[in-house]
């Protein structure tokens, strides 16, 4: 089972990806905590969770579309939890922009790797659109070359294209966990960027992944 914790433990309840962990975890580096901050505008927060959805690639993210697709459908299964209902683009009341990059973190260094994508989207102070700049604690740590991963999904009025929610979530875990699997890296990511949302406006918050 994987135990995710916010001010407390929590438990992520998911058999797919704890039955993944119980079959790989003992030789790969230790996962560290997925950081994850999150950017909104109070004025139309209420908007957010309602009505209709589609969620695509970021505007100037290269990522590979069968690996993006994991982290876009993982998204869309938060969005449809918070209530809203899936859409075409042409008929979504709200877009939601999805990034990813994916990249090595060198043993004993914390020095990343070659980055594999880009980050288009990826949001500062809200509406900035520039990087957040986090402090990532990539944890882990000893010989093993872990996999970071960025996420950033950015919620628009399809109308106006005014930015209504953002939020970023880092990850970095062995290269031979199976959380470096795009399905289960998604999932993990994808409820933590989404949980207790809308979450606090400009907060960093850490929450903790055990193998």
């Amino acid at each position: 089972m994987l135990n995710v914790s916010l001010s407390g433990v929590r438990t992520l309840l998911g058999t797919a990806v704890a039955a993944t962990l119980l079959a790989g975890c003992a030789t790969t580096a230790p996962a560290g905590p997925v950081e994850v901050t999150r950017f909104h505008n109070a004025a139309a927060l209420a908007q957010v969770g309602t009505g209709t959805v589609f969620v695509e690639t970021a505007p100037g993210d290269e990522t590979e579309a069968l690996e993006l697709s994991a982290y876009k459908n993982e998204v869309l299964q938060q969005l449809l939890a918070l209530g809203y209902r899936e859409a075409s683009r042409t008929e979504a009341d709200h877009i939601a922009q999805v990034a990813l990059e994916r990249f090595t973190i060198e043993p004993e260094s914390n020095r990343r790797g070659p980055v594999s994508v880009g980050v288009g989207g990826s949001t500062g102070s809200f509406g900035s659109g520039v990087g957040l700049g986090l402090g990532i604690n990539l944890g882990g740590g000893g010989q093993k070359e872990r996999v970071g991963s960025d996420v950033s999904v950015r919620i628009r009025d399809a109308e106006t294209q005014q930015s209504l929610w953002e939020g970023r979530a880092s990850l970095a875990v062995g290269r031979d966990s199976p959380l470096a699997q795009p399905a289960a890296n998604a999932a993990i990511i994808a409820d933590a960027l989404f949980r207790d949302f809308p979450g606090n406006d400009g907060e960093t918050i850490e929450i903790e992944v055990s193998q």
